[in-house]
């Protein structure tokens, strides 16, 4: 392509040209007003010099024109896979490449984005598409998008964009949907009390009306309210377990929907236990009982209550009772009236001497099937008449004396039970460094599982669910050589600490537990039992999509699933009869808050360029591509322009000059000739 152009290579500043070409015109005409003669000769001559300094000459150039390039931004972000929109945007994306690939002028550049993991982000992937292409050539960006774009720019100027901007909105914007919303929610709860969310039911479907609303904890049995759509409404969920517990909240579909994704949300409350308050009885003084004062004394958060009997009533003495006890043991308050405070009652080398009658140990019963915690401590009181097997604690007791009493040195040994079991499992590889015991009870089992055993196999500790409390039972009191490190000890505090901690229903400590979390885009799985096989592991995404997995074995006890986690939301998890609740990225996906296609999300870089934004609910919307002039009309009903620049790069020129200097400089001089002889004529 040839192209002759007018070029101008100043010699001297233009602006010092135009001075001095004024100054001649000015000169000129006061002559002209005062009469005088060569006045038109000087100006021309004048005008001729202001043509030399100025260097005009022709410039032919052959040129090789430049394609304009046209700018694909398509969101790939998870909402874009709600209904058709996906489908939609990739026949757009289509209709464009066509006419991309007709027209030998045009070039596209495509870029996916959007997807991060607090929302969509489209900002990004649009400054690097406009790095890429040179400004002159840039025809026009399309976005491809729902709408739903949470870093929409908010000033055209820093993209110095030079086309116009269209944005397809992908979606049917009058489709309704509902949502739920947590403005709301606490970071922590005291473990048995209830914490108060405010949510709210949103639904473009129904502006009025109610909806039941359900949550669960960690996966439990859901508690149902009905609230009222549209209004913030208070519910309350009950905290169950000291730490991390996740508090989900659905609400049933509505009558149009577009995903019920956005139905359910998750809340993290960390639980706190308030003062744990600790009841301990014991039988009568022996060496062991201020090992497990100190024990219980040394945790902060535990309040103990301590009664020592010194002297029991079948005790044949002459001092007076009421000069012997310190207080007296308050049995009806502790045992009738408050026993229900306590979280843990421990009976440390305790025998049947009447000082508790058979209806407070019948209280202690029914206390534990409530859901309370026993520990009972034995010594040689627990072989013979006097043991709290023969009372109405027996049928809460997982371990019955057989009336003997072992003496002689052993050590204790985790048994098979108890290298699975999440209280001594961690103790395993201890083992062989710890002191011997010189005291068994003999025992068998009644329920539960053993996790300690003593001489020849013989269940030493023994831990069990008893109703919906727990119970478990020490055969030996001679704990305390380990709290005083005799030929090595062994680990004592920790030991009896996570019995406790079990006792008194700690998740991390249940001997069947199912946990899961998400890192790195990697969904693990763990399942906790005494089986020697972990039930298969299925898998509810938060799209519906189901999978199951074979749990492997990891450890004795421990087994361990894991998978690609590629969606966002909540994921529910099952194995056997136990279930876990975890979330895959946010709790509550900034992505998923809003569903609803927004036309006007763009609007500040569609104004400011001159083009537009367009539904695009199907792939009958997709509009016609025009190609049109800068700064002329760029969208219509049923298109959108894309400008054509007519950039070019020049591949060779020729200067010829309009002004060559002798055949200028004796055109001056004539003129100024023929000015002197006008003048002395």
């Amino acid at each position: 392509m040839d192209a002759t152009t007018l070029s101008l290579s100043p010699l001297l500043a233009p602006a010092l040209i135009a001075v001095l070409a004024g100054l001649a015109v000015l000169a000129a005409g006061f002559a002209l007003f005062r009469g005088l003669k060569g006045w038109l000769w000087r100006a021309l001559a004048a005008l001729a010099l202001a043509g030399v300094l100025a260097n005009p000459a022709l410039v032919r150039e052959q040129r090789e024109a430049l394609n304009d390039i046209a700018l694909l931004i398509l969101d790939d972000s998870p909402s874009m896979q709600i209904w058709a929109r996906a489908g939609a945007a990739n026949a757009a994306a289509e209709a464009l490449r066509a006419e991309a690939a007709n027209d030998p002028t045009l070039d596209l550049v495509e870029i996916s984005g959007g997807r991060a993991p607090d929302g969509t982000r489209l900002t990004p992937s649009l400054q690097d598409g406009l790095g890429r292409i040179p400004r002159e050539r840039l025809a026009g960006v399309v976005v491809v998008s729902d709408g739903q774009i949470h870093d929409a720019p908010r000033d055209a100027d820093s993209f110095g964009l030079n086309a116009p901007v269209h944005h397809l909105v992908a979606g049917d914007a009058n489709a309704g949907d509902r949502r739920l919303i947590v403005s709301q929610a606490p970071r922590y709860g005291l473990v048995g009390e209830d914490v108060t969310f405010t949510i709210q039911v949103e639904d473009e479907g129904e502006v009025e009306g109610t909806a039941n609303v359900f949550l669960s904890v960690d996966g439990g049995d859901p508690i149902t309210a009905r609230v009222r759509i549209g209004e913030e409404v208070e519910v309350r969920a009950t905290i169950q377990n000291r730490g991390v517990n996740t508090v989900q909240i659905d609400v049933e579909p509505g009558r149009q929907e577009l995903s019920l994704v956005n139905n359910t949300a998750a809340v993290s409350v960390t639980g706190v236990r308030d003062r744990l308050r600790v009841l301990l009885v014991t039988g009568e003084p022996h060496n062991g009982a201020r090992a497990w004062r100190n024990l219980l004394k040394s945790d902060p958060s535990v309040d103990l209550v301590h009664f020592t009997i010194l002297r029991p009533l079948d005790k044949d003495n002459s001092v007076p009772a009421d000069e012997l006890a310190l207080i007296a043991f308050p049995t009806f308050e502790l045992f009738q009236l408050r026993l229900e405070e306590f979280d843990l009652v421990i009976f440390d080398r305790y025998r049947r001497r009447g000082i508790l009658r058979p209806l407070y140990l019948d209280n202690i019963g029914r206390y534990v099937d409530a859901g309370g915690a026993l520990l009972v401590t034995t010594g040689p009181p627990f072989a013979g008449g006097a043991s709290l097997a023969r009372s109405p604690l027996a049928s809460v007791l997982p371990a019955a004396p057989d009336g003997n009493i072992l003496e002689g040195a052993f050590t204790p040994r985790v048994s098979e039970a108890g290298a699975r079991h999440p209280v001594t499992a961690p103790l395993l590889d201890q083992q062989e460094s710890w002191g011997p015991w010189f005291r068994q009870i003999g025992a068998r089992e009644v329920s539960g599982e053993t996790i300690l055993e003593g001489e020849n196999g013989e269940p030493l500790l023994t831990l069990a669910r008893a109703g919906e409390g727990r119970a478990a039972v020490l055969l030996s009191d001679q704990a305390w050589l380990w709290a005083r490190g005799y030929e090595g000890g062994g680990p004592h505090d920790e030991l009896f600490r996570r019995v406790a901690h079990w006792l008194m229903g700690e998740p991390e400590l249940d001997e069947e537990r199912l946990t899961a979390q998400v890192s790195d885009g990697v969904l693990s799985a763990t399942r906790t039992t005494l089986d020697d096989e972990a039930p298969p592991l299925e898998i509810e995404w938060p799209s519906g999509r189901t999978e199951t997995l074979t749990m492997g074995e990891t450890a004795p006890g421990r087994f361990v699933a894991e998978t690609e986690a590629n969606e966002q939301g909540l994921v529910r998890l099952t194995s056997g009869d136990l279930t876990a609740v975890t979330a895959s990225g946010p709790l509550n996906p900034r992505e998923y808050a809003d569903l609803t296609p927004d036309p006007n999300r763009l609007d500040v870089l569609t104004e400011a360029s001159g083009g537009g934004a367009r539904a695009l609910e199907d792939a009958s919307d997709i509009p016609t591509v025009r190609r049109i002039r800068p700064g002329t009309e760029a969208t219509g009903r049923d298109w959108i322009g894309l400008q054509r620049n007519e950039a070019y790069v020049v591949t060779d020129a020729e200067r010829t000059p309009l002004a060559p200097g002798l055949l200028l400089a004796a055109l001056l001089m004539a003129l100024l000739a023929g000015a002197w002889r006008r003048e002395s004529a």
